[in-house]
């Protein structure tokens, strides 16, 4: 037999025959040779497999499987990994970028879309770049300020921002290349997610669908910055000629006067280009509103779908809708990956993904037929996909009378995070989040065009509320065969919350969590081998690299995104100052704890005299505008503001602040629009009441 090294080669000699003429590169492995990428092109991407000491694209290749080839850190060796150096990156918000490396510099983003340049082997800074996000357009944004990413092509780094700008940076200086507004300007639009290249195209989409907008996603020239199409995920307004066929199509499954709430459908995150068909897949969001009732009647294509176009025009190709109708915010913009696996005891390529509503699902690239979907997940809004590829949904849950408990949650069995795929062990591995939401409908509800308009009573307290307080949220780290379509083994966690996964040759899963550890398993069955306590909740996934013969894993640990699940708090995810963390084997740097100091909630000396039924009101008018940010029951996570603590100067102006836009420099946005004085006194209220109940507990206490 072959020894590993010889296979390891002839793998990648099959790969760089395969790849055609690779435009300048040369490649870097252990065991056949030293070199690097000097040009990231349209051959480097397509190759990017033959490269592991480079992580040249979001997902380490265009299939997006996060497996490193690289094999230095294995299972006998990770037990010597140690922290080789950090960056502090000076956040409290949540950071979810995966960094990418080439030519040993190391590029990676955190909150309001700042943008860096790291020496990879020692975390040297080169540069950073400041978009100048206005703080204020946080309002828009429904999952805290964070940013997953950049893209790498020819000598440039791309960005999109969190008020909707594509910009183009010079990878050697930072300096800015063009800057295009992708999106309607000051609309309540956004982008959090990291863009792709695809064949001199940048493509990106946009977040948004809490808010009244209509979904799209774009490709711009990557060398100029003008836009090559637009193709929209949902119809506009009918009185109007429509954009394309597929929107033709789509408008017969919508009723009412949809689009004056935008429709939703946003594409957020997943972005996947396949050079073999030449299609571009990404998924789409949820409705705007999320409830049928307020939006339409139907299926509401391209709503939660997962959506095939040409690269070369932005034609749709196909669509597959995970959840039609979607009345539980069941996105289907989570990671999407291509792999090979062996199928009735054929192999054939697949679209695999992880979906929020909990069904695992495999689809045929060039078609988007369905192949198979497995439930990964506990769930109550459905029991199974029937025949013709729909769920079989439960019509108790679907009925929505008062209130109902919908499982997975909002949040989804799983979300964002990307999972990593090992095509040797044949495993996918993910985190799971096993959860409820309580599902009611805003009584009267009405389309606010300047703040959310999910439809959602956040604000509930009927009797379906006491009974899902009794469900506790959990979490595990699952690996998947995605071949048999069942669960291989888990590891529970002692959080709820989880970041993503990365796999690799050296028989290793690597997987963050909430609690602030890092940690290595065999990837074969799950056994820990290394953990290391970086004392921040790390949402991110890790990456790995190889920069003069030494293999790095870096990570970025800062925690962050919605503090509550509807009304919840979702667990002990620790919040503290956030760090790029890079790690090899015998690094010996030494991580700064950080111990947060926890003071009383001091009892407020300003006084403001509101009855039982007014602090109420502002209970409701509190849950609805300001516990997206500031936390359920004005109980803050630790990354914004703790109103409980807020001193009497800040009382004295309230309204200033949340009306006039006092503090918009620092993010605090204004609600002229959306709140009258009267609305911001009985917030108030209810503030400076829970206030005087914490400090009265916390006195009894002591």
């Amino acid at each position: 037999m072959l020894g590993d090294t010889a296979i390891f080669c002839r793998r990648i000699a099959l790969a760089a025959a395969a790849a055609c003429i690779l435009t300048i590169v040369i490649l870097e492995m252990a065991g056949c040779g030293r070199g690097r990428v000097v040009v990231v092109d349209d051959a480097a991407l397509k190759a990017a497999d033959a490269d592991p000491a480079n992580w040249i694209t979001y997902g380490q290749t265009y299939s997006e499987q996060r497996f490193s080839h690289l094999q230095q850190i294995d299972e006998q060796t990770v037990g010597r990994l140690g922290l080789a150096w950090f960056a502090d990156l000076g956040t409290l918000r949540g950071l979810e970028a995966t960094p990418l490396v080439n030519d040993g510099v190391l590029y990676t983003t955190s909150a309001w879309s700042l943008v860096y340049a790291f020496d990879a082997r020692t975390g040297h800074l080169l540069w950073q770049y400041d978009p100048h996000v206005p703080k204020d357009h946080a309002k828009f944004v429904c999952c805290d300020v964070v940013n997953r990413g950049v893209a790498l092509y020819r000598g440039r780094v791309y960005v999109g921002t969190l008020d909707g700008r594509l910009i183009a940076l010079d990878a050697k200086t930072g300096a800015a290349v063009w800057d295009v507004q992708t999106t309607p300007k000051d609309g309540p639009y956004a982008i959090t997610g990291a863009p792709r290249i695809a064949k001199g195209r940048v493509i990106i989409g946009n977040a948004g669908a809490e808010y009244a907008v209509r979904g799209y996603v774009s490709a711009y020239d990557a060398e100029t910055g003008n836009l090559i199409w637009r193709t929209y995920t949902v119809p506009g307004d009918p009185s109007k000629p429509f954009e394309s066929e597929a929107m033709r199509r789509a408008a017969a499954t919508w009723s009412g006067e949809w689009w004056k709430a935008g429709g939703g459908g946003t594409a957020w995150d997943t972005i996947v280009y396949d050079p073999e068909t030449d299609f571009v897949f990404f998924g789409t969001g949820n409705g705007s509103p999320w409830y049928d009732r307020l939006r339409s009647k139907g299926d509401n294509l391209y709503i939660a779908s997962i959506v095939a176009l040409r690269v070369s025009n932005g034609e749709q190709v196909w669509a597959y809708q995970t959840t039609p109708g979607d009345n539980w915010d069941y996105d289907a913009t989570q990671p999407l990956m291509l792999a090979t696996l062996t199928v009735e005891g054929q192999q054939r390529t697949v679209l695999m993904q992880a979906n929020k509503n909990g069904f695992f699902y495999e689809l045929d690239p060039a078609t988007g037929k369905l192949i198979s979907a497995r439930p990964y997940a506990e769930m109550n809004w459905a029991t199974g996909i029937d025949s013709n590829g729909r769920p079989m949904e439960n019509a108790a849950v679907r009925k929505l009378k008062d209130a109902t408990i919908v499982k997975p949650s909002s949040a989804g069995a799983h979300n964002w995070h990307p999972l990593s795929f090992n095509p040797v062990t044949g495993l996918v591995y993910m985190g799971v989040l096993d959860a409820t939401s309580i599902q009611a409908v805003t009584s009267g509800w009405k389309i606010n065009l300047h703040d959310q308009t999910t439809g959602l009573d956040r604000g509930y307290v009927g009797p379906v509320r006491k009974q899902w307080l009794t469900l506790k949220p959990a979490g595990k780290l699952v690996a998947w065969n995605p071949a048999a379509q069942r669960e291989a083994w888990h590891v529970e966690l002692p959080d709820p919350g989880s970041g993503g996964t990365l796999s690799t040759a050296g028989n290793l899963v690597f997987h963050g969590r909430a609690d602030g550890k890092l940690r290595a398993y065999r990837a074969t069955d799950g056994k820990l081998l290394w953990e290391f306590d970086a004392g921040i909740g790390i949402m991110a996934p890790p990456m790995t690299y190889q920069v003069d013969g030494t293999q790095y894993v870096a990570v970025l640990a800062g925690w962050g995104g919605p503090e509550v699940l509807g009304n919840r708090a979702t667990g002990k995810g620790k919040v503290a100052p956030g760090k790029l963390l890079s790690f090899s084997l015998g690094g010996s740097a030494t991580l700064p704890r950080y111990e947060p100091v926890v003071q009383p909630v001091p009892m407020p000396t300003f006084k403001l005299a509101a009855s039982r039924p007014e602090i109420e009101t502002g209970r409701v008018l509190y849950a609805t505008f300001c516990a997206r940010c500031h936390g359920a029951d004005v109980v803050s996570g630790g990354s914004v503001p703790d109103l409980r603590y807020a001193p009497a100067g800040m009382h004295e102006k309230f309204e200033e602040v949340v009306r006039g836009g006092a503090l918009r420099e620092v993010g605090m946005p204004s609600f002229s629009e959306d709140l009258t004085p009267a609305q911001v006194r009985l917030i108030q209220a209810y503030v400076l009441d829970r206030a005087h109940e914490s400090a009265r507990t916390e006195a009894a206490s002591r």
